[in-house]
């Protein structure tokens, strides 16, 4: 257990008032799997992924101002648990900003000034304020971990002849010189892990928003069950 910690940039809570390529906060959820839905105009079936919001809500767990702490931005909490499965600090974390204990905090930045505004700690999120249906929002998670694996299925490679005394079908081939500069060069494809990484889809539309769950259009990163964020789409994104 233990709280995750991540910063990243991010959307204004409620209203943004400086045009520009800002962004707003996010909400955390849990990918549930795949759907569709069917367009009522075209009959057009959509596939759609749902971010489900089943591990609890998302709280706002602290406000970070210009003058308390030297750049504008918001800390949301997502992910219920027991009190034992956080340390003494983030339980006196949660505790302070108001919310039950979560296992999860992200931080986006936004670039307008909070002073002032109804946003604070200890304000739960409501998807139906922060999403719209028919928006672009860009959605990150960790990607299907996939283990060890060859040059062939990591990274495209051609495998050689099976054949005609081919002793090479499915090896990588050379690495680099030998003489000079017996060695080999940082970033050369080799085999390794495969997978399990950050991964962000961007541009994907809001196909439905309700207090439960948001569905996109197309597939987002991992499996069902992994922690994804949502956020406004940075490229495209016009403040509300």
């Amino acid at each position: 257990g233990g709280l995750r910690r991540a910063a990243g940039p991010a959307r204004g809570a409620l209203a943004a008032c400086a045009a520009g390529p800002q962004r707003s906060i996010g909400l955390m959820g849990t990918k549930v799997g795949m759907s569709a839905v069917f367009d009522e105009a075209t009959g057009e079936q959509i596939p759609c992924t749902l971010i489900g919001f089943t591990e609890g809500a998302n709280w706002v767990t602290e406000v970070k101002t210009e003058g308390k702490d030297g750049y504008n931005g918001v800390q949301v909490g997502y992910g219920a648990c027991k009190p034992e499965a956080l340390t003494l600090p983030e339980l006196g974390h949660c505790a302070k900003a108001g919310v039950p204990p979560v296992r999860h905090l992200k931080e986006w930045r936004v670039h307008y000034d909070l002073e002032g505004r109804s946003l604070e700690a200890g304000t739960k999120l409501d998807p139906t304020r922060l999403f719209a249906e028919g928006e672009k929002v860009d959605v990150s998670g960790a990607s299907i971990g996939k283990g060890f694996q060859g040059n062939i299925k990591r990274h495209g490679f051609k495998r050689g002849l099976m054949s005609h005394g081919s002793k090479s079908h499915r090896e990588h081939g050379s690495t680099g010189p030998g003489a000079t500069p017996s060695r080999v060069f940082p970033g050369v494809k080799h085999p390794g892990r495969m997978g399990d990484a950050k991964t962000t889809i961007k541009k994907l539309q809001v196909v439905k928003v309700t207090e439960d769950y948001v569905a996109v259009r197309g597939s987002v990163p991992g499996k069902p069950g992994n922690l994804v964020t949502i956020s406004k789409a940075k490229r495209g994104y016009r403040p509300n």
